[in-house]
């Protein structure tokens, strides 16, 4: 038998085997409960940006090129990408508005790309709060909008995902030698 003294008293307290072998095992869940949320709660691992249009602004996370080629490799042509880092880049229309010419109404849609070597398809979802593009296909039948925009070479290397808006609010995103624009009318 384990003889276990509570510190407030002086009584010992003898406990059979079995009840050292619980009050062991629930420590140690405790202990990984506490080392997941940890992990849960950890920093992003890039930086985190909110750009304002005229009654549409973005929120993103901004990965780094790091001398990696970024579209065709790193983002492949033709798959699903998140349009950024960390969670699913989210974009807030204040009032209804047009993107690139399709109606869309006003409210908060999370935004995915999909790149190709000549143009992008650019799709606004209603799922929020989307990690990633990983579950994407489980929410694809949320998409609100899908539209086509050419690819246009930016002439240097952007080494951060940026996302701006244009003086005419059209949102741009450029990133390595690579730059899309969705002409926005409200």
């Amino acid at each position: 038998m384990l003889r276990i003294q509570i510190s407030r008293s002086t009584t010992s307290y003898f406990l059979p085997p079995t009840s050292y072998l619980l009050l062991y095992m629930r420590t140690t869940l405790l202990i990984a409960a506490i080392a997941l949320l940890a992990a849960c709660s950890s920093k992003r691992e890039s930086p985190h940006e909110t750009v304002q249009g005229k009654d549409v602004h973005v929120t993103y996370g901004r990965p780094y090129k790091k001398g990696r080629v970024v579209f065709g490799e790193l983002e492949k042509f033709g798959q699903v990408w998140r349009t950024g880092a960390d969670e699913a880049t989210e974009i807030t229309f204040s009032k209804d508005a047009l993107f690139n010419g399709q109606p869309v109404k006003a409210g908060t849609y999370t935004l995915f790309t999909i790149p190709g070597e000549q143009e992008w398809t650019i799709i606004l979802n209603s799922q929020l709060k989307q990690w990633g593009a990983y579950d994407y296909e489980e929410h694809k039948d949320k998409d609100v909008l899908r539209t086509k925009v050419p690819v246009q070479k930016t002439g240097q290397v952007i080494e951060q995902l940026t996302i701006r808006f244009a003086p005419d609010n059209s949102m741009i995103i450029e990133w390595d030698q690579t730059r899309v624009q969705i002409p926005i009318a409200l």
